[in-house]
């Protein structure tokens, strides 16, 4: 295993325990099954469903992490945000309540037991709709930390995500079934263990929201030149007060988050665009491809020709992969 930085924060449990949902874990398998086998990504029939199987660990894989719930059905995940690293393994998982730069991996799975996992976008409007209706909604936290978390997945839980992966092989049920199956999700999670930090995303005009409504605008101008006092005004906040919302939720300040949208768009289009690298360079706003040859270098850990030749050979083997109905 490949040493990370920073601590390695385990959900709590006994060393003798295995939670495994066999029901899960077997409507997952037969669903790749049915997509042709193999490993990768499987996309579904809903935009906002993906499977994931992997036979071997991976390597860190630098990303902004949407909304989302990434469940674990077998083997294990860690990722890495800030200087803290979240494992979660089977019947866990991984809940991000706001955009954010993050590296995850793969960190158990073999031939015999693969890893296998499903991510769901979030619905932040069936979020907000579900926080309204609760008697006794949870309560934000005084102080928001990292908007992500590990917590357990129980058998509610687990049966909507294996409902939205049968539900994806028909397609003309999904606009009828999906938004109550996304409803009874968010009721799960914001009533458990976790619901006061997550309910953060749903409060309109929360410090919370105003850092979501700032990293809107940063995504939609990151290849143009932002200062701080641009961001903390779409925030409706104070610079100062801004620049620490942002860094206490997102872990990196906001020009760091910039920097890591226009590495991460450059890399886009050098694999899937086949652009140069100094194409890529002046496209997301670099003005010096050395530059961002050098910074593109030390967030990636390899330079970017190569790096790109490195996922071209990883995008083509999935990136005509459609999801199959029945």
């Amino acid at each position: 295993m490949l040493p990370v930085e920073g601590r390695v924060l385990r959900w709590p449990r006994h060393q003798s325990e295995v939670r495994v949902s066999s029901t899960l874990l077997a409507g997952l398998t037969a669903y790749i099954e049915s997509q042709g086998g193999g490993e990768g990504l499987f996309p579904t029939s809903i935009e906002s469903v993906n499977v994931i199987r992997s036979y071997q660990t991976r390597m860190p894989m630098r990303q902004i992490y949407q909304p989302s719930l990434c469940v674990v059905a077998q083997g294990a995940k860690e990722i890495l945000f800030g200087d803290e690293t979240l494992r979660y393994g089977a019947m866990e998982c991984l809940v991000v309540s706001m955009e954010m730069p993050a590296s995850g991996r793969v960190v158990e799975a073999s031939e015999q037991a693969p890893y296998i996992g499903v991510t769901v976008d979030l619905d932040v409007a069936k979020l907000r709709e579900v926080l309204e209706q609760l008697e006794t909604p949870p309560v934000p936290p005084a102080a928001p930390g990292p908007c992500v978390f590990v917590g357990k997945v129980d058998e509610p839980l687990a049966e909507c995500v294996l409902r939205l992966i049968r539900m994806s092989q028909t397609p003309k049920a999904i606009p009828i079934l999906y938004p109550s199956v996304m409803r009874e999700i968010c009721y799960w999670l914001l009533t458990g263990a976790h619901g006061a930090e997550l309910c953060s995303l749903a409060v309109p005009e929360s410090n919370f929201m105003r850092i979501a409504r700032a990293i809107y605008f940063l995504r939609a101008n990151f290849t143009e030149t932002l200062r701080v006092e641009q961001m903390a005004d779409v925030a409706s906040m104070s610079p100062s007060s801004f620049h620490q919302h942002f860094k206490q939720l997102t872990s990196v300040s906001p020009l760091q988050f910039q920097k890591q949208l226009r590495l991460l768009e450059s890399r886009r289009l050098m694999v899937a665009e086949a652009a140069s690298v100094e194409e890529a360079a002046y496209k997301v706003g670099y003005e010096s491809p050395s530059q961002f040859s050098r910074e593109y270098s030390r967030m990636f850990g390899v330079a970017p020709k190569q790096d790109a030749l490195n996922h071209q050979r990883m995008y083509s083997q999935y990136a005509s992969r459609k999801a199959r109905t029945a």
